[in-house]
């Protein structure tokens, strides 16, 4: 049985009929090929002179390191049978230089670890607020879509696994990598036939580290798929916590969570597996290759033709060429869950607004004095959404310059589709919407914003006071003008009865105050506003009947010269709209004025019959 989650929303009315393997709804997300490389190419550029710095300084760094065993060399070859020969200038030269390495190793040490934090923490700070920005880009359609978890996801846990990537195993990565180079090199010079065969020995290695690459990318990925899979069914649970304890689905949805939270153990336990069986096979290939080349190096040492010091600067080294083994596999771990993260990333940010921003933006006329509303048409519009059938076959409209409207009909009649266009929550898939002759697509954000302001049933508010709350629809307003869109739609005397005022804190989602409390805020937000064209998309739905009764005469005043579309379902909101439209299937099928459509024979005259009877 299906878990409740969420609150049922009348806004997805018009969008029935979603495929069920909708993209959107799985955890990938298509990207294009080499995304993520170019995506971390972009975020690594501004910081291009640093990397080279930081690079450099770990050359210098590992070359002091591995000077060690060399020294060391000089010692048992050198060093020693001067001392026997009483000239102790060479042991104390070897001691001063074994010290002088450690000293500059460490010093480059600090210095490449402080400026690679720099750098990983600018290249975090960049895609964490990339990805907000992104996200807040995208359109409506997306969002419907591509649940609230997976994008918290990405810009917590994935973000997460690439810091760890950036600032504990790259590090690593470098370190092991230039170990390699130079202590291949520095084999080759002491014996060139012992490092041959040293480094021949080290193939079966390089095949492991290539399988074990491969597979734990599979393992990492689906980790990271139940992971975000973890906080979606999280955070969809907590954000519909009413409607679950309302209908007691506690246990169901602790069932539902226990389910996915037993594929992300498995997940996990999928990668440490493929981490155990690296970890062993490589130790065995490791201690087999030091085995052989102790075993030749010896032979030749007792024959004469290889030096001792040679012989345990060659053992010294190669423990220093396997000991990495386990900080290998551990970076190989943090590699491959981060390449799958930055993946998902990179998938997310490939994704186009689907209401882009025009190129060459146009102006709105100016609204004449005295007359704040804007004339609206819809030409030849068709819309479909991207996963159901067309909802708009074919729509022309048009509303004079301060006219409201009011739009009934049954679920699905596109209703809310209608008020999406216009919002330009969605382009139209064929036609135009024009707001005083200019195309939406041809208006600037900000410029459409301050034209189209849309009240929804959601009524969400923002988490701070009811002040900053209304003033969202104009964050220059002061004081006296937050509290006169207030007193206009009549919110303001349960305002002043709250403990601070206009300075309460509505808290999380406004829980704080009541759901019809949270509709009024969201009123007098949109009215401080002043847009030339209002939306009301049930937005009366959370009032009972004196809250409606109050709006309703408040907006008698506020809506005088106001072009105003009015979404709903209750038709006592209809009462004050100039012009009533029914439609049905896309298409109105009826339009007049409440009156005249009231003492005729139609739609609406039955559904307001059936209205009047329910009140009874």
């Amino acid at each position: 049985m299906t878990s409740v989650t969420q609150p049922p929303t009348d806004q997805a009315d018009d969008e029935r009929g979603a495929a069920a393997d909708d993209p959107y709804d799985r955890d990938l997300l298509p990207s294009p090929r080499g995304a993520s490389r170019a995506l971390l190419r972009e975020l690594a550029g501004p910081h291009r002179a640093r990397v080279w710095f930081a690079a450099v300084v770990l050359v210098i760094q590992q070359a002091a390191v591995q000077a060690g065993p060399l020294i060391v060399a000089m010692a048992i070859d050198r060093a020693i049978p001067a001392l026997g020969r009483h000239d102790s200038g060479p042991l104390f030269a070897v001691a001063g230089g074994y010290v002088g390495a450690a000293i500059v190793a460490g010093v480059l040490q600090r210095t490449f670890i402080r400026v690679a934090g720099i750098v990983s923490q600018d290249v975090l700070l960049e895609l964490r607020g990339r990805i907000f920005r992104h996200a807040q880009a995208l359109g409506l359609d997306f969002h419907e879509r591509y649940t609230s978890g997976r994008i918290i996801a990405r810009a917590t846990s994935d973000v997460e696994a690439i810091r760890e990537l950036l600032t504990e195993g790259l590090q690593e990565l470098l370190n092991v990598g230039l170990s390699v180079l130079f202590i291949a090199g520095v084999l080759v010079y002491l014996d060139w036939g012992l490092g041959l065969f040293a480094l021949a020995t080290a193939i079966p290695l390089v095949v492991s580290v290539q399988r074990f690459r491969r597979r734990s990318k599979r393992a990492y990925t689906a980790r990271s798929a139940a992971m975000a899979a973890v906080i979606v069914r999280f955070t969809e649970t907590m954000n519909g916590i009413r409607p679950v304890q309302a209908f007691r689905r506690e246990s169901a949805n602790d069932e539902a969570f226990n389910a996915l939270n037993r594929v992300h153990r498995r997940a996990n336990g999928d990668a440490i597996l493929e981490m155990g069986r690296f970890t062993v096979s490589s130790w065995l290939i490791a201690n087999t290759s030091v085995t052989l080349v102790v075993l030749w190096g010896a032979y030749r040492v007792a024959s004469g033709s290889l030096e001792l010091g040679v012989l345990a600067a060659f053992v010294l080294y190669l423990r220093r060429l396997y000991a990495p083994i386990d900080p290998l596999g551990m970076f190989l771990n943090s590699w491959q869950s981060a390449a799958a993260s930055l993946d998902k990333i990179a998938g997310l940010l490939a994704q186009s607004p689907s209401v882009p921003e025009p190129s060459a933006p146009r102006a709105l006329p100016q609204r004449e004095a005295g007359r704040p509303g804007r004339a609206v048409a819809f030409e030849g519009v068709r819309f479909a959404y991207r996963t159901g059938g067309e909802v708009l076959p074919r729509f022309d409209l048009t509303l004079p310059a301060g006219q409201t409207i009011a739009v009934v009909g049954a679920t699905g009649a596109g209703k809310s589709t209608l008020a999406k266009l216009l919002a330009r929550f969605y382009d139209p898939t064929g036609g135009r919407v024009t707001l005083d002759g200019v195309d939406l697509r041809e208006l600037a954000g900000p410029e459409l914003r301050r034209g189209v302001v849309m009240v929804t049933q959601e009524s969400f508010l923002f988490s701070g006071t009811v002040a900053e709350n209304i003033a969202l629809g104009n964050p220059d307003a002061t004081p006296d003008e937050i509290e006169g869109a207030a007193k206009a739609i009549g919110a303001h005397d349960f305002i002043a009865a709250l403990p601070d005022g206009y300075d309460t804190d509505v808290r999380k989602r406004g829980g704080r105050i009541s759901a019809g409390q949270r509709q009024l805020v969201a009123f007098a937000r949109a009215l401080l506003a002043d847009p030339g064209v209002l939306i009301l998309d049930e937005a009366t739905s959370s009032l009972d009947v004196p809250g409606e009764r109050a709006v309703q005469r408040a907006m008698r005043t506020v809506l005088r010269g106001r072009t105003a579309v009015i979404i709903a379902h209750r038709l006592s909101t209809v009462e004050i709209a100039d012009r009533v439209l029914v439609m049905e299937s896309g298409r109105i099928v009826e339009d007049g004025s409440p009156a005249e459509l009231i003492g005729g024979d139609g739609r609406f005259a039955g559904l307001h019959q059936a209205w009047e009877d329910s009140l009874v």
